[in-house]
């Protein structure tokens, strides 16, 4: 006990201890927090559907008809139909033959590279890669070689380097929309040199999925290489509103995971509802609303980023709905989240493990949901805490 009390004491002094925040209510644009009305800034719920009325009835519809519990993992007995329903639908939805749904992103990452990468099998994976990633990479028995980030070059030169002593199968992964730095992955290079190498390509598509391409179909979509992606790994817990994740691939990739994935095979299945409020999440994305909600969530990033910019801040090469502003080390970055948070804007502060020594920053997340005099408001804050030039 003593030595965890050193422990979180020494967190404590360094502006690096954590902990929990209770929101009230649903997560809107705007919530309650410790009793006072904010601005939510700091939500992945990024076209808002958290709470819209069409995922809420088809959750209710499913617990009224299948109950609140599945009673036991897929392989035993809680293999439901709305499971099987979304799965269907999410190959489709991304062109593959099958789909795998898993508990939750980590679930996913973790359970996908420890149930198909073994003794022999080479993982390239960039530095930049979310914690999920780097611990799958662990859990592996597969040997990784970290890249550095976005450096399709310094990929290129190391298969090169392993190509020469090649005894299994190469895998690259990367997210597709980074979610502490919001930019995208160069994909179509990476497409390229897998094809090259004989190496599959993984996708990390958490933050792209349901935000970017033609029926918000990801990153992928968006850069014209859906068709090159081997594994399409994806979340239903930040646009799509609900939880939990998937992974759509090749049949045999699928059954594989069925046969080998830990975090597949030992976990009893997601309820009933979460399934069933997915595939509305996915209806909705993929038709005339998801478009209007998409545009708006745009509308809203440019508008909110430009402004940041133009008050001086350095937005680490963001090019989507995470909307970083670099701040540096941890004291001046928590002291900025408690000035915007007594001034009710509820957005947080980053550090590290979670990012770099020296890249702590506040990372704001738009939604399609925001109003544009909220943005305003939040810009000019984020701007005098931060010290910019506004």
């Amino acid at each position: 006990m003593d030595r965890w009390r050193d422990q979180l004491n020494e967190l404590k002094e360094k502006g690096m201890l954590r902990f929990l925040r209770t929101v009230e209510g649903a997560q809107g644009p705007r919530v309650v927090l410790d009793g006072r009305d904010m601005l939510l800034l700091c939500s992945n719920n990024y076209l808002g559907l958290a709470n819209h009325p069409a995922l809420v009835e088809a959750a209710r519809e499913a617990t009224s008809r299948y109950g609140v519990g599945t009673g036991g993992s897929r392989l035993i007995s809680g293999s439901m139909k709305t499971h099987v329903q979304l799965e269907e639908h999410l190959a489709a939805f991304k062109g593959t033959e099958g789909a795998l749904v898993f508990n939750s992103g980590y679930a996913a990452n973790t359970g996908i590279l420890q149930g198909l990468l073994d003794e022999g099998d080479v993982i390239f994976s960039d530095e930049l890669n979310h914690a999920s990633i780097i611990d799958g990479c662990r859990l592996a028995r597969a040997r990784t070689v970290v890249y550095p980030h976005a450096d399709v070059a310094a990929l290129e030169a190391l298969l090169t380097k392993e190509a020469r002593k090649r005894r299994g199968r190469f895998l690259v992964v990367t997210d597709g929309v980074f979610s502490m730095d919001g930019d995208i992955a160069p994909l179509p290079a990476l497409v390229r040199l897998k094809e090259r190498f004989d190496a599959l390509l993984m996708v990390d598509d958490a933050h792209g999925t349901g935000v970017l391409g033609e029926g918000g179909r990801g990153t992928a979509a968006h850069l014209g290489c859906l068709e090159g992606i081997d594994l399409h790994m994806g979340t239903f817990g930040k646009a799509l509103g609900c939880a939990g994740a998937y992974l759509a691939a090749s049949r045999i990739v699928i059954d594989s995971l069925i046969n080998h994935s830990r975090s597949f095979i030992f976990s009893t299945s997601l309820p009933p509802s979460v399934p069933a409020s997915a595939l509305a999440a996915l209806d909705i994305v993929a038709g005339a609303e998801g478009e209007r909600l998409r545009r708006a969530l745009w509308l809203n990033r440019e508008f909110f980023a430009r402004r940041l910019q133009e008050g001086g801040l350095d937005l680490l090469g963001s090019t989507t709905q995470i909307v970083p502003v670099l701040t540096g080390d941890p004291a001046p970055t928590m002291e900025a989240a408690r000035y915007l948070l007594a001034e009710s804007i509820f957005v947080q502060g980053i550090r590290p493990p979670t990012v770099p020594r020296g890249r702590c920053r506040l990372r704001a997340t738009v939604m399609a949901v925001h109003e544009p005099g909220d943005l305003e408001l939040a810009a000019e804050l984020i701007i005098r805490a931060v010290g910019g030039e506004g």
